[in-house]
């Protein structure tokens, strides 16, 4: 069957059976299951994707789906979530209601929260029955809808939804990284749409027709090559010439023009100017670019939807089909083109449209010198920067390309380039883009504002002494305001945290924060205690580190894992606790990879390692999604030594390589460090003496600083390894800064404790290590406490003590047992039963990897929480932790349980409580 204008309706989807049975059973699979699928659609341009979307759509809503149905336009392809809203949104049955993310203005700071609102509205609508969620054309999605396409098929799929998209054949694109990142998570198909077969046109042609084909008919669809939406318009083309017609030339540019030879000129104009704003647009924008009243168009628009070419949707006018309006776009010369879109780029600024609607336009038709054209990049650029960081850098480095330098407004703009192009992780390039900036001889003012925005880059490429050089000549010029003067001086002060003269860099930090607040700059405010916190810790100055941090996160929320971080390394787990709740409880908690690193460091501090290991892997999660690999290296090191501690050697050596892998990418001084740490840990557990005492001298070698932040905690199990390598000058240098750390922090009892069994060791003095016992009982540090009582233990026993030594390893027995460490659990043991105090004591069974006792104690709290249909949201409430915690613990419970959806768990939870 054909529509009144001779386009393909539903039911007209010729040759597309066995397309369409794909489909279906796919759509089947996600009702019975309960579990998430997305299948792709792909084929050329005009190739029947949209007709089998549609359908798609059909069989869903049939089969009892809620549905929600968008598409992506080429020319409004920027604008932030602007794709994805369109599914959820919009049209005749939105999916989410329209005022959904209207809560979510004040989490626009954070790709990674935004996504996890959607998901939370999406999985809410799921629990009342199954979804399909269908985006057409993804190869024009905006950059905020990709990301979101990449993470949300895998998070929602323990849920009902079904995911279809469509794109153009094609290597590489969005479509191809979305289905990448959900195919290890869920059922993922791939439907392509090849030509149609003879048959099917032939079949196509009587439906439009309504009559028989004949074979001058035949041979001329032959042109269309299986194409049913060039076929299609072929066979408009003919029935509007009528029986007694020229044949319809081969071409679809060809057919169109053929077609719209017969529109009035006014109409064909009206048109070009649609075709100009986009597949979509409003009668208004259109009559504005045509430069009358809308009034004036009704003929124009009438002739148009008449002729098949538009379809007017109420709020908007569409092109039929991309390749309508683009047959009409390619009759209008170049030029002309290149001006209409800066004219349109124009109207829609003076409409009070955003500028980022705008940029699309000012892309295709700005031309070199164009300021007003740059001006609204950077605007644009700015309300895009929090949630499309790249989108950001790719407008300003256009926008430079316009206004580049000497230009006054070309260094203003490049410093915009370089704030943004460090905001997307791209330094290396803003390091590129400022030394061309600085090549061009800068004016005083802007010479210091250019080192001031590359500071943010320098600092995270690991360039400390180049940021300390070009801080320090910026300010040696002079030149700059007073604000990016304070700004330069923190920068300074923060280059100088990582050398060795820590008293000169904290005279300059304390210097900068007062220039900071008498210049009332916020920016230099947060630089300033963000390198007085550095130095406290690099100094082993905790109790003064936390006071900075603190004064920090009170200027900027954002850095309020600092602030946990820093009561922890003064034994203030309550505080640390208190304020790990309020971050759960804060819906727009930035940072959140930062907060699952304090979580994880908070949890393994108690000896919780399974939820410290969850932590830790929701954290890599989180920095992988926004591709800012900040603790990457840190916390494959401690994975690695939780894997020791439980007897793994596989893992540990797999998250070993995993570090070195991390570390090669940023090679900086505590990275550097950390991993020669830990290979020397890997080294003793190998029974190589010689190379884990060479691997703790490499990292005596890497700096100073680093003991303090390092050997915070193992520095009595460093001593004992250069003990076993007779190496007794270097166990005492490692005792003696314990002891140094102990005097910075004389209130810490994790401090005075392991200072005294680290000298205890270094001395053989059994009364020392008693001390230390004794001081680490005040320690909320499970594990370094049990490590003192297992070296007690045997001091005890030598000593002929040996009902004390029964108690205390014991005890520590208890502790590595209680924190899941088995390895040094089982060690304890041994030595038991030596003392033929533990020759009954039975081994612990091997942990299961299958089935509910394999799962954690956190772990079975999720499965119940889920199988009683809470949320992820609910759930997090409950448990008072993140939404993205939860989600790591439910990937983990399904792999574990070996089920594919949250019935499932429901129906497997259930049969253990008959049990």
């Amino acid at each position: 069957m054909a529509a009144a204008d001779g386009s393909l309706s539903r039911d007209g989807l010729r040759g597309r059976e066995a397309e369409q049975e794909r489909v279906r059973s796919l759509i089947a699979a996600v009702a019975r299951t309960g579990s998430g699928a997305l299948a792709l659609i792909e084929g050329e341009a005009g190739i029947g994707k949209t007709a089998l979307l549609a359908e798609t759509v059909t069989l869903a809503r049939a089969a009892g789906f809620a549905a929600g149905v968008g598409k992506a336009d080429e020319l409004h392809h920027i604008a932030p979530l602007s794709s994805l809203a369109a599914s959820l949104l919009h049209g005749d049955r939105p999916l989410l209601p329209g005022d959904a993310f209207a809560d979510l203005a004040g989490s626009h700071d954070q790709r990674i929260w935004l996504v996890e609102r959607l998901a939370e509205a999406i999985e809410s609508k799921a629990r009342g029955g199954p979804v399909l969620i269908a985006l057409d054309d993804i190869q024009w999605a905006d950059p905020l809808s990709r990301f979101a396409l990449r993470h949300l098929p895998a998070r929602l799929r323990t849920s009902p939804v079904l995911w279809v998209l469509t794109r153009r054949q094609g290597p590489g694109g969005p479509a191809e990284e979305i289905a990448t990142a959900a195919h290890e998570a869920l059922t993922t198909v791939t439907v392509a749409l090849g030509p149609l077969s003879g048959t099917a046109i032939g079949q196509l042609a009587g439906d439009v027709l309504g009559a028989a084909v004949d074979d001058r008919l035949r041979q001329l669809l032959e042109g269309a090559g299986g194409n049913p939406f060039l076929a299609v318009e072929m066979l408009a083309g003919l029935r509007a010439a009528g029986p007694s017609g020229e044949p319809v030339p081969e071409g679809l540019v060809v057919g169109v023009r053929g077609r719209l030879a017969s529109l009035r000129p006014g109409t064909l104009r009206f048109l070009q100017m649609g075709s100009v704003l986009g597949r979509g647009f409003t009668f208004q924008a259109a009559a504005a670019l045509c430069g009358r009243p809308p009034a004036a168009l009704l003929e124009a628009l009438q002739e148009a939807v008449r002729a098949g070419l538009l379809d007017d949707e109420g709020d908007q006018l569409v092109f039929r089909h991309d390749l309508l309006r683009q047959a009409v776009y390619v009759d209008i010369p170049p030029s002309a083109r290149k001006a209409l879109h800066r004219e349109a780029a124009g109207h829609l600024v003076a409409a009070g449209h955003q500028p980022i609607d705008a940029v699309s336009h000012i892309l295709r038709s700005a031309l070199p010198g164009d300021e007003e054209a740059a001006a609204l990049l950077r605007r644009a650029a700015d309300d895009v920067l929090p949630v499309t960081p790249g989108l950001a850098a790719d407008l300003m480095t256009r926008a430079l390309d316009l206004v580049p330098p000497p230009r006054p407004s070309g260094f203003v703009t490049g410093e915009r380039a370089i704030v943004c192009l460090t905001r997307a992780g791209r330094d290396r390039e803003a390091l590129a883009a400022a030394d061309r900036l600085l090549a061009c001889r800068p004016p005083l003012d802007a010479f210091g504002r250019v080192q001031a925005a590359l500071g943010g880059a320098l600092w995270s490429l690991d360039l400390a002494d180049e940021l300390r050089r070009r801080t320090e000549a910026a300010l040696a010029v002079g030149g700059a305001a007073p604000e990016v003067a304070a700004r330069l001086a923190a920068l300074r002060a923060l280059a100088l945290s990582r050398g060795e003269d820590l008293a000169a860099a904290r005279t300059a930090g304390e210097d900068a924060l007062r220039d900071a607040i008498s210049t009332q700059d916020r920016e230099a405010h947060v630089l300033a205690l963000s390198a007085l916190g550095e130095i406290a810790q690099n100094a082993g100055e905790s109790a003064l580190a936390l006071q900075r941090f603190a004064a920090l996160s009170a200027v900027d929320g954002a850095y309020l894992p600092e602030e946990i971080v820093a009561h922890l390394h003064l034994d203030d787990f309550a505080c640390g606790e208190r304020l790990l709740l309020r971050a759960a409880d804060d819906a727009g908690s930035p940072r959140q990879a930062m907060l699952q690193w304090a979580q994880a460091q908070y949890h393994l501090g108690l000896g919780r390692l399974d939820d410290a290991e969850t932590a830790f892997v929701t954290m890599e999660r989180l920095e992988d999604d926004v591709q800012a690999l900040v603790q990457q290296v840190n916390a494959r090191v401690v994975r690695s030594r939780i894997a020791l501690l439980r007897g793994d050697r596989d893992t540990a050596r797999h998250h070993l390589a995993a570090a070195r892998e991390r570390r090669a990418r940023k090679p900086n001084p505590g990275n550097t460090a950390v991993v020669h740490f830990l290979e020397a840990v890997h080294a003793d557990a190998d029974g190589d003496v010689a190379r884990a005492v060479e691997a703790i001298r490499r990292v005596q070698r890497t700096g100073p600083f680093m003991r303090w932040r390092l050997l915070r905690d193992w520095a009595a199990a460093a001593v004992r390894m250069a003990l076993r390598g007779a190496e007794h000058a270097l166990a005492e240098d490692l005792a003696a800064q314990a002891q140094a750390h102990a005097a910075r922090n004389p209130a810490v009892p994790t401090a005075t404790g392991v200072a005294a069994h680290a000298m205890g060791l270094v001395r053989d003095d059994l009364g020392l290590l008693e001390h230390a016992v004794t001081l680490l009982r005040a320690s909320p540090r499970p594990l370094v406490r049990a490590a003192a009582c297992a070296d007690l233990g045997p001091a005890l026993l030598a000593a002929g003590r040996k009902a004390e030594a029964v108690t205390v390893l014991t005890e520590a027995h208890g502790l590595y047992a209680g924190s899941g460490a088995q390895a040094p659990a089982a060690a304890v043991l041994r030595v038991l039963e030596r003392a033929g105090a533990g020759s009954r004591r039975a081994q612990a069974a091997p942990h299961p990897v299958h089935g509910w006792e394999a799962l954690t104690a956190s772990e079975k709290k999720v499965a119940r929480l889920i199988a009683e249909g809470h949320t992820n949201r609910s759930a997090a409430e409950t448990l008072v932790v993140s939404p993205h915690t939860v989600n790591t613990h439910l990937t983990s419970v399904f792999r574990k349980l070996e089920v594919n959806s949250r019935v499932q768990l429901a129906n497997t939870v259930a049969a253990l409580r008959e049990n």
